[in-house]
């Protein structure tokens, strides 16, 4: 699959006339038209209903395009309900999903009318003394082992390892407790697997939650109102790799559901999902202007950007497919290492990649950031955040994030005389 920016030459040269270089910018129309891919790729399911993962671009301008578009959201952090809050989310609009959960944020989510979904058993309890049980809750359920898509494994993981979520007998156990304390609609949540590029790892995972679901009903009498599959369905980074046909992967759960839960007498149950990646990544990318170059052992390049901006190359050898603007029909000749100048070898957004000969101050776009690009952000070195820019449909433009300044990094020190870096 050939990988083209969703922005020309000529815009990014106009929008950094106004805002410099290095900048996040979003497809609000790709964004659009995804959103309404996935809801039709549900509308067998009335209850369906995607909830955002804030995390993944927690910016309120994106939310509000998604609550638009209908979405939800998924929060983790007392931050992040204060943000769909102030975005108009009401109540059962927002689902707070958390770990190692500190008493302020489950006091707020009870106070917004959140669903909470508890990660662990110990939590009910926690939950019932700070707030009471509300009415609606739910689970995040862990099935351990290992976890894989098809025989040949095309998919596999390990939840036996991962922190999250209840195990199978605390689980059946949870609801048991929950519906004792006066719980009356009850969800489920699951996570097994992170960037799948194969449309089985939905209808595979809701295969086991809606298993799980009927054993549910019959040992303790609940009966699920809603099965959250949450997030997990990737994005292709690579121009070489198949993207998933969301239609076909709703299909595949719809048909889970048929054979499983509708037996059941289980056919009212809502499903949700909680998309960051697939929502949001391809719609955005890191625009960075070539600064500097050296030749030493190896040929590099330097960016105005650095893993400040874009974490994922640096703490995961992460792939992002790199465009050098207006020489995307250039024989890709030459072999770089496309780095940023924080003070880690690690910080390079490309090694030995293969791209055309690249010139001081050519415009460099970086594929695929709109998810877990701003948001992992960090201000190491003393680096800034950069600023986040809108293309809107009408291909006008909209900061919807002013870069940080040095007054914004200084902003948190005790400002005595010395250190009043403000004045």
């Amino acid at each position: 699959m050939e990988k083209k920016p969703f922005v020309s030459k000529e815009k990014l040269e106009e929008i950094k006339k106004e805002i410099p270089t290095p900048f996040h910018i979003y497809d609000e129309k790709g964004i659009r038209e995804n959103a309404k891919r996935l809801k039709q790729a549900f509308s067998w399911n009335k209850g369906f209903r995607e909830y955002f993962a804030v995390k993944a671009t927690p910016n309120p301008f994106i939310m509000e395009i998604l609550q638009e578009e209908g979405c939800g959201f998924d929060c983790s952090s007392y931050t992040e309900l204060m943000l769909s809050d102030r975005v108009g989310a009401k109540e059962h609009d927002i689902m707070f999903s958390s770990n190692a959960t500190p008493d302020q944020d489950f006091e707020l989510a009870y106070k917004l009318g959140a669903i909470i979904n508890l990660d662990d058993f110990t939590h009910i309890d926690i939950l019932k003394d700070l707030t009471g049980i509300p009415e609606t809750i739910s689970c995040r359920y862990n099935p351990g082992g290992e976890f894989k898509t098809s025989e040949k494994g095309n998919v596999m993981d390990t939840p036996k390892d991962a922190k999250y979520g209840f195990t199978h007998d605390q689980i059946i156990e949870g609801y048991r407790k929950l519906k004792e304390y006066g719980a009356k609609r009850f969800g489920m949540h699951a996570f097994l697997a992170s960037n799948t590029l194969t449309n089985d790892y939905y209808p595979v995972l809701a295969s086991i939650m809606f298993k799980t679901a009927v054993e549910i009903k019959e040992k303790t009498g609940v009966s699920l109102s809603f099965i959250n599959l949450s997030g997990g369905v990737g994005i292709p980074y690579r121009p070489e790799q198949e993207p998933n046909d969301i239609m076909v992967i709703g299909e595949g759960v719809r048909k889970a559901y048929e054979e499983i839960l509708v037996p059941a007498g289980l056919g009212d149950v809502a499903i949700y999902t909680e998309l960051g990646r697939f929502m949001l990544a391809p719609y955005g990318a890191l625009v960075a202007t070539a600064i500097r170059e050296k030749h030493i052992h190896k040929e590099y390049i330097g960016l105005d950007a650095c893993a400040a901006n874009l974490m994922r190359p640096a703490i995961y050898g992460a792939y992002h497919h790199v465009t050098v603007m207006g020489k995307e029909n250039a024989p890709c000749d030459h072999k770089y290492d496309v780095t940023g100048g924080l003070c880690e070898n690690c910080d390079k957004f490309a090694v030995d990649r293969m791209l055309p000969k690249i010139d001081m101050g050519d415009l460099i776009y970086i594929h695929d950031t709109g998810a877990h690009g701003f948001s992992m952000g960090y201000n190491y070195n003393g680096k800034l955040r950069s600023a986040e820019v809108l293309l809107k449909p009408d291909g006008s433009f909209k900061m919807i994030r002013r870069a940080e300044t040095p007054q914004d990094y200084f902003a948190t020190f005790d400002f005595t005389e010395k250190y009043n870096f403000n004045k």
